[in-house]
């Protein structure tokens, strides 16, 4: 039955109907109050919603579940950031790389992390490792010119985005404006700009998932100011 709940849950969400999805999801953990895949996706259906607090409550529990997967840990530590919880969230972005010191994606996660909370550094200095364990990074390399342009480090940046533009075979429109935004949302059906292409390329799920978690989150949150 708690399968059934789930898998009418997902489809609700995927036509957009998250709030009927959460009471899907609830009925699952009403039999299997522990069932980590009811309690992610109801997590990320309050999101949706707006309900970051519920949100939160339920990602809490997931990484209270399983302490050592890095995955929810991550999303947990967004979760917070969205709460403005931000001294948490450190420490939860830090404990999520601390489990997984050599996947890259854990940097990059803590420099998204470190670029909207102002610390621009630290975010240059996470992407770099990102690109040092993983040179075809593509993404990080785009967004690591976009902190570096924050701060002022315009041939730094030239270079970042050089090298990005290399690694996915764009040559660049002279009349194209670049964006000011880190990558994170999917392609979308119109004429491809730059960061839409390297987005068409990138295979790493990882941080496409982490990020579209992101944007889900901050919409959730501005829709209800």
């Amino acid at each position: 039955m708690s399968l059934k709940s789930i898998e009418k849950g997902i489809e609700a969400c995927r036509s957009g109907a998250f709030e009927k999805g959460v009471e899907y999801f609830s009925e699952a953990l009403e039999k299997d109050a522990t069932n980590i895949d009811a309690l992610y996706n109801r997590a990320r259906a309050l999101s949706k919603t707006g309900q970051l607090v519920e949100s939160l409550n339920d990602f809490k529990i997931i990484t209270e579940i399983l302490p050592s997967n890095a995955s929810y840990i991550g999303d947990y530590a967004v979760s917070l950031h969205l709460n403005n919880k931000n001294d948490e969230a450190a420490q939860q972005f830090e404990l999520a790389l601390s489990l997984e010191p050599t996947n890259p994606y854990r940097y990059s996660s803590r420099a998204f992390f470190k670029d909207r909370t102002g610390d621009l550094e630290g975010a240059i200095k996470d992407y770099e490792k990102a690109v040092e364990l993983d040179p075809e990074d593509a993404i990080a390399l785009n967004n690591k010119g976009l902190v570096e342009e924050k701060l002022g480090y315009q041939d730094k940046a030239k270079q970042s985005f050089s090298k990005s533009n290399d690694l996915v075979g764009y040559r660049p429109d002279q009349k194209e404006v670049e964006s000011t935004e880190p990558i994170i949302e999917e392609p979308q059906a119109v004429k491809p700009s730059r960061a839409k292409i390297i987005q068409s390329v990138f295979t790493k799920d990882g941080f496409k998932e982490f990020a579209q978690f992101s944007v889900d989150l901050i919409k959730g949150k501005t829709d209800k100011k």
